[in-house]
């Protein structure tokens, strides 16, 4: 290790990074389905000749922690078994470590003169693999084999040739043909890249290459230890719950005990629900991925996005759990699991460095996945609807931006009336939804759809009945709802988690509301003129104003009634004294 200096790993480690986000960047710019393009449901990286993680694009964080897992599944069935020309595909999340059958994984070997170099990884989320549903997504799907086409690992192309046979079967299996081969040529084009990419970093260092790689896992280890050991050593416990599941839910718990011992990080999600009979189960690489995530957004320190950070850190969940389910539980709509456990190692973290948490967040995407024939051709609508962040302790929750445990957008607009029978009406945000607190949550989103057409559609949310958390006496965020609102006016609210599908009419609208995020610290203490500027930029009403923050405002001069607001607070910490 005498020969790394630490200039030239600095710059090999942005090299890496570069080849990685250029990746994400083809896949964006050349895939064809609004979920891959716009959505940007994707995700890109690098590995080493081991298969260990050496460099992540900008993409989804509780994606990119599933290549690890993947990538041994690749070396133990195919380790002697790889050329120049060869690409691997997968999906399944039994058999290959994946996460739902949507989410396919292309996989390809970088050689140098024979030898393994590395290997370049992505992920994309597919907008329909067949299955009983349009966008491969069914709440009420109960076995894997109800969504959708699943493929164990395989060579997608062998020593360059496509595997002309599987591409076939994928077509046949697809809703959207174009789409999904689409995007597997975009993924295919990013690994492409990468391997010119690596290949150039490689003949730039020589022999030296192999040893840098090794000084970046030793350099993120080690400062992943030195945050761990800035914590307090202790056993904190977190525990939040899903809403449930059809139109009488029951609570489904998600338990997460965090041991914290020197410099090592243990999360036992032992406590936590059993799998149920619907599509929510979540295969165990995405609580795993959520999990590093939520230790790693506690570091202050800008730690390399590879192997080594995640060595001090273990991730255990019972089998048959809700988090680690057995074969051959349905697992199409386990994201919203996967946010959950974020939100959970958060509540326990908050106990003891509330400085460093996050308030919860509107608990993942909500999905709702619409279908039919539109001129001509099969359609599918896959709205993935992100939102907001809980607060911080130094600031409030960001709104207008997606869940801290992802990294997608909303589609346009434009998009999807230009290409399906459907109106948006309305989109924006909700006065008065985020948590109250020193520093207030961000807001819920709310954004309505209207059918041109007869169509069937299915939903997936949560955090109506267990809205998300404050910190530090900071209030929940608003709770979250879907709203059927018929030609004649008439609103149905619809489940969180519906357990069959919807056939809307044309000019049926739906509405969906998302949770608002949760607070962090006393209300009281937010300073009026902070109140003041949210009450015009109608983020609070004049009503919420006094309401929620003890703030007094005249709604004619929009100006603080400050002995008003005084006498209020003091009155209302005077009843809270007594």
């Amino acid at each position: 290790m005498s020969r790394v200096d630490p200039i030239t790993l600095e710059v090999i480690r942005n090299g890496l990074s570069s080849i990685a986000d250029e990746m994400a960047l083809i896949i964006m710019r050349s895939a064809y389905s609004p979920v891959v393009r716009d959505i940007m449901d994707y995700s890109t990286g690098l590995c080493d000749p081991q298969g260990r993680i050496i460099a992540q694009g900008l993409t989804l964080p509780i994606q990119l922690c599933s290549f690890p897992r993947v990538m041994r599944f690749l070396k133990e069935r195919f380790g002697d078994d790889m050329a120049p020309g060869d690409i691997f595909i997968t999906n399944d999340p039994y058999g290959s470590g994946g996460q739902h059958l949507p989410d396919v994984y292309v996989l390809k070997p970088i050689f140098k003169e024979g030898a393994l170099a590395g290997f370049a990884c992505t992920v994309a989320h597919h907008t329909d693999l067949g299955g009983i549903v349009p966008g491969s997504v069914a709440i009420y799907a109960t076995e894997i084999q109800q969504e959708g086409l699943r493929i164990p690992l395989a060579k997608l192309h062998e020593a360059g040739l496509p595997n002309r046979t599987l591409l076939g079967l994928i077509e046949a299996n697809t809703r959207q043909p174009v789409e999904v081969l689409g995007d597997l040529r975009a993924q295919i084009a990013a690994c492409a890249t990468a391997e010119k990419g690596l290949l150039g970093l490689v003949d730039r260092y020589g022999s030296d290459f192999p040893i840098y790689v090794e000084a970046l896992h030793d350099h993120a280890e080690t400062m992943m230890r030195e945050t761990i050991r800035e914590l307090p050593n202790g056993v904190y416990v977190g525990e939040d719950y899903l809403d449930g599941l059809g139109e009488d839910p029951k609570p489904i718990r998600i338990r997460a005990t965090v041991t914290i011992a020197d410099d090592t990080i243990d999360i036992d999600f032992a406590g936590t629900s059993a799998q149920v009979a619907a599509s929510i189960n979540c295969p165990i690489s995405l609580p795993e991925s959520a999990a590093f995530t939520a230790i790693r957004c506690l570091s202050r320190r800008d730690i390399p996005n590879c192997d080594g950070y995640l060595k001090p850190i273990t991730v255990r969940a019972p089998e048959g759990s809700l988090l680690n389910p057995l074969f051959p539980a349905a697992c199409g709509a386990r994201g919203v699991v996967g946010y959950r456990v974020f939100d959970t190692i958060m509540q326990a973290l908050a106990r003891v460095v509330p400085e460093r948490a996050i308030g919860g967040s509107e608990g993942g995407p909500f999905l709702m996945a619409a279908g039919g024939t539109y001129q001509g051709r099969q359609f599918v609508l896959n709205e993935m609807l992100v939102g907001t962040w809980g607060a911080r302790a130094d600031r409030d929750g960001i709104e207008g931006i997606s869940n801290p445990a992802a990294n997608i957008s909303n589609q346009p607009v434009e998009m999807i009336e230009a290409e399906m029978p459907v109106e948006i009406v309305r989109y924006g945000f909700v006065t008065d939804s985020g948590g109250a607190g020193r520093n207030r949550g961000g807001l819920a989103f709310i954004r309505e759809f209207r059918f041109q057409q007869e169509t069937g559609f299915n939903l997936r949310g949560d955090r109506r009945d267990h809205p998300p958390f404050g910190i530090d006496g900071g209030g929940s965020g608003a709770p979250s709802a879907h709203v059927l609102i018929a030609t004649n006016g008439s609103e149905r609210m619809l489940p969180a988690m519906p357990m069959h599908a919807f056939m809307a009419h044309a000019g049926d609208v739906i509405r969906l509301v998302g949770a608002g995020g949760g607070g962090f610290g006393d209300a009281f203490e937010r300073e009026p003129s902070r109140v003041m500027a949210d009450v015009i930029e109608e983020k609070v009403s004049v009503e919420g104003a006094s309401r929620d923050y003890g703030v007094v405002i005249d709604p004619v001069s929009l100006t603080v009634d400050q002995p008003a607001t005084l006498a209020l607070r003091a009155d209302s910490l005077g009843r809270n004294a007594e």
